[in-house]
């Protein structure tokens, strides 16, 4: 690994982990905390829960799993290109996403609709909040603790947002929301990975499934600009070679400005520690102009291809099943596995959101069919 940069989170430095742990052996802490994270279940069942287009719609669309190795391919590209922590950085990537619900954001959305009607005092649901508490509390692998006790740093970079009424819950991890401060830098460039990963993947799923087109992108300065340079220099190049070149042109772009933009923003601050960048404004940025550029082609993607009527039309079901699962669990909580049932109406409509949370979309449907579905 190139040598780190002084403002780069250190492993030797790790505020720590909640429980003690003997130092690993052959591994940094930061290698540790990734490989925990892949060997868990939470992280397995990432490949069978939407990223735009339902699992079993086709085979070649994005899930939660691809998109997060994609995530973690572009992180550790800018970690390289500015000498943060490669691993530290790849497990907060593998982590984003760990406790997103099945049928992408429609079900986080109609989750939290749940919680916050019929069981107002067991607070929302927010995918980003969840991932921390798969990682703090649900998993179960180790003898010694529940959750995976991953070190201060990839909690902090999981959680990316947090209302201040639940960061206050959170402990040292949950500070910055109260007094704010950022987070390392490598949290921030991850969020921005995640940007650039799934607008752009959106782009390709989008058109693979012909819900959008190559003429109706061209209405987008970004995406068009991209497109008449890789005619420009391959004019007789097929047309699926021209969307992958297209994309990876793109994606290029986005990771050059970020690291330029980004280093320009560290030599005006010149922070010396990661306790600097913390007190620092928001170092990880994109420059104004590509900014704006990015905003337009996440402006197109939600007015036609997230809100497609075909992709309503599938996300109108998918609230549908999480819902009535909800409401089911709620109204008879014997449905549910014994280990999913508590005595406190508070802990149980919060442990049925961890169940359904965790579910799979295939998961999700089958368990909506065997409790409404005749014979």
């Amino acid at each position: 690994m190139p040598a780190l940069a002084p403002y780069a989170c250190d492993p030797r430095a790790t505020r720590g982990r909640q429980f003690a742990e003997s130092p690993p052996e052959g591994r940094t802490e930061y290698q540790r905390d990734r490989d925990r994270i892949v060997h868990c279940g939470a992280f397995r069942r990432l490949e069978y829960k939407t990223q735009v287009f339902l699992n079993h719609e086709g085979d070649l669309f994005r899930t939660r799993l691809t998109h997060s190795l994609e995530v973690a391919q572009i992180a550790r590209t800018l970690a390289r290109n500015l000498g943060v922590h490669e691993d530290l950085i790849e497990a907060i990537a593998l982590a984003h996403d760990l406790g997103h619900t099945p049928f992408g954001h429609a079900g986080q959305d109609e989750l939290n609709a749940c919680l916050r009607e019929l069981a107002p005092a067991a607070g929302g649901f927010e995918h980003n909040l969840q991932s921390l508490r798969v990682v703090d509390t649900l998993e179960e692998r180790y003898a010694a603790f529940d959750g995976l006790n991953l070190c201060f740093e990839t909690r902090e970079g999981i959680l990316k947002h947090c209302s201040r009424r639940q960061a206050r819950q959170l402990g040292a991890v949950g500070e910055r929301f109260l007094n704010g401060s950022q987070p390392s830098l490598e949290a921030q460039l991850t969020n921005l990975a995640d940007e650039i990963a799934y607008n752009n993947h959106d782009v390709d799923d989008g058109l693979r499934s012909g819900l959008i087109s190559v003429p109706q992108l061209l209405e987008v300065e970004f995406f068009a600009r991209h497109h008449a340079a890789v005619l420009q220099r391959w004019p007789q190049i097929e047309a699926r070679r021209l969307v992958h070149e297209v994309i990876r042109a793109m994606i290029n772009t986005l990771v050059l400005d970020l690291t330029h933009s980004t280093a320009v923003r560290l030599a005006a601050q010149a922070p010396g520690s990661v306790d600097a960048v913390r007190a620092a404004p928001p170092l990880a940025a994109f420059s104004d102009t590509v900014r704006a550029q990015a905003n337009e082609l996440k402006r197109f993607l939600h007015d036609n291809l997230y809100r497609h009527w075909r992709v309503v039309r599938m996300t109108g079901k998918a609230r549908r099943i999480v819902r009535e699962l909800f409401t089911a669990f709620l109204a008879e909580p014997r449905l549910l596995a014994p280990e999913y049932r508590r005595d406190d109406p508070v802990q149980q409509a919060r442990a049925i959101a961890d169940y359904i949370a965790g579910m799979t979309d295939r998961y999700a449907i089958r368990e909506h069919d065997a409790i409404y579905r005749m014979g």
